[in-house]
């Protein structure tokens, strides 16, 4: 392999000085352009040179690799062989790089002997590392977030890394980090809240090529295990929120709503006893003036000698003004027990009905969201 190697090396040296000596009066019109290749795949570099050109040389980091002449190529190596085309009266030499490597990246220049114009372009080697998610398929918690970990492995250079996401979520987002102590491995983080069973899936984009490599697993979801409301940190649902907040709320609304109700029958109570007290004290002062009236009269009746200066009618209508105010606070005090128990009634019936009514949906709704 190295006599084949030595000798191919020594026939391009003896075309080289035999075409020296001849000349050429052909030129560069456009040289190669940069190509980003994967490694193991092929790489092609094109030259475009005017009519009369007598040798064409293809170099790889400062050596040459292959050689053209107008009858035939100069191969020095199978990985390195070339194509022509006609364009336009222009002639294009391709040069063709088979199973690229690392090594290869690096400075591509494009020559003609006797030529002081060149062309040339970078080649540049990018390596498809290893991804993956650890563990495969997945089982997680419904409604109960959790995280994904994809690896990117011994890439050059690291991908863009992204998530398609095939499960039915509440919330989802990811971020990607280089391995602190691998350049050349990256980390994306997905987290999301699944609410049903489905497959995720992570992709890394090479940069500069229409290269992309995935890896799937599936997710399943369980529901949550029935103990989990008495484990700390157990969160409840959005809607369980909601309910519980809009119970409690109406149970606020109800205990004012009551204790302003108390507070009236309370007061009107106070103002009809007070009413009533007032009454009765009237009553007993009517009496005591009458009792004083009526001795007074029975003074005047043993002394014959005396004369009452009021009307003898006077009495009767007093006994009956006497008889009927005397019948108002018995009136008055035999209502005043039915009037209290129909103020209270309806309030208690209110209180002791509604209440628990109440508390129980409270407690639905506790026993709902656990």
């Amino acid at each position: 392999m190295e006599g084949a190697a030595q000798r191919g090396v020594l026939a391009v040296l003896v075309v080289l000085a035999g075409l020296a000596a001849c000349g050429s009066g052909s030129e560069i019109i456009e040289g190669p352009k940069n190509v980003t290749a994967l490694k193991g795949s092929e790489a092609r570099f094109n030259c475009t040179i005017s009519q009369g050109w007598k040798l064409i040389m293809w170099a790889l980091r400062g050596t040459v690799v292959l050689s053209m002449t107008p009858s035939e190529p100069i191969i020095t190596s199978d990985r390195f062989t070339s194509a022509s085309y006609q364009e336009g009266g222009n002639f294009i030499s391709e040069m063709i790089i088979h199973d690229v490597q690392l090594s290869d990246a690096g400075q591509v220049k494009c020559s003609l002997q006797n030529s002081n114009r060149d062309g040339s372009a970078f080649l540049s080697v990018q390596v498809m590392g290893q991804l993956l998610i650890p563990g495969g398929s997945l089982v997680v918690i419904e409604d109960k977030p959790c995280n994904v970990t994809c690896r990117a492995l011994n890439w050059t250079t690291l991908p863009d890394l992204s998530w398609e996401i095939g499960v039915p979520v509440s919330h989802s987002s990811y971020y990607s980090v280089l391995e602190p102590e691998d350049l050349q491995s990256a980390v994306s983080i997905l987290a999301l809240t699944p609410q049903g069973n489905g497959t995720v899936t992570c992709v890394a984009e090479m940069k500069g090529l229409d290269v992309r490599e995935s890896v799937t697993v599936n997710l399943t979801v369980v529901p949550p295990p029935l103990d989990s409301i008495d484990k700390p940190g157990a969160s409840l649902p959005t809607w369980a929120i909601v309910l519980l907040a809009v119970s409690l709320s109406l149970l606020l609304i109800l205990i004012i709503v009551l204790i302003i109700i108390f507070c009236c029958c309370v007061s009107r109570t106070e103002k009809e006893e007070s009413s009533y007290q007032s009454e009765i004290r009237k009553s007993a002062t009517v009496k005591t003036s009458k009792d004083t009236v009526g001795t007074k009269l029975k003074s005047a009746n043993e002394n014959y000698g005396y004369r009452s200066d009021e009307p003898k009618t006077t009495q009767p209508a007093s006994l009956h003004a006497k008889s009927s105010e005397a019948g108002v606070p018995e009136q008055r005090s035999s209502r005043q027990p039915h009037q209290v128990i129909q103020t209270f009634s309806p309030f208690w019936t209110f209180f002791f009905f509604f209440l628990p009514l109440n508390t129980l949906a409270s407690w639905q709704a506790i026993m709902l969201c656990s």
